[in-house]
């Protein structure tokens, strides 16, 4: 008996959307650093109370030349109002960014701003604010790691409705 196989290739068509880059991160760098443990009660109480401090994000940006614009992305611990011994940490990244001289999309440049740029300089922002920790010697330190900076932006719109 003879055995017949019959191969069905399926070709799938894909349609690929080419999307022009309107921006590019030309430089950043770490424009202000704060983060003071100001006694020893404090820094004691780090690791316990590091769950009552929140994780804020501030971005602001300015025109620095044409089709230039700076970004500042400042990421800072806030503790609530039970933390009695209060430590201050911040860091604000400074990201320069060339922006596409077409790009006349005042929406898409609002997103560049509060949402690619962040999402594209945010792990420089975690690997810092981690450093600055674990050489204060403090090692058990949890801070979020992902942060979806596109949610954020979405929420605050929502919010501005």
């Amino acid at each position: 008996m003879l055995l017949k196989v019959v191969l069905k290739k399926t070709i799938k068509k894909t349609t690929t959307r080419i999307v022009k880059m309107s921006y590019k991160i030309i430089s950043k760098f770490i424009k202000d650093i704060s983060f003071e443990i100001p006694d020893a009660q404090t820094f004691v109480m780090i690791e316990k109370e590091i769950s009552k401090y929140n994780l804020n994000f501030d971005i602001k940006s300015r025109q620095f030349k044409e089709n230039i614009i700076e970004v500042n992305t400042i990421l800072r611990l806030t503790p609530n109002a039970e933390v009695k011994k209060k430590m201050l940490t911040e860091i604000n990244l400074a990201s320069l960014v060339s922006i596409d001289k077409n790009l006349e999309d005042k929406k898409e440049l609002k997103k560049i701003i509060l949402v690619k740029v962040p999402t594209e300089i945010y792990p420089v922002l975690y690997d810092t604010f981690v450093y600055l920790f674990s050489q204060a010697g403090i090692k058990n330190i949890s801070i979020k790691k992902k942060v979806n900076f596109e949610e954020m932006y979405n929420e605050k719109n929502i919010n501005q409705l």
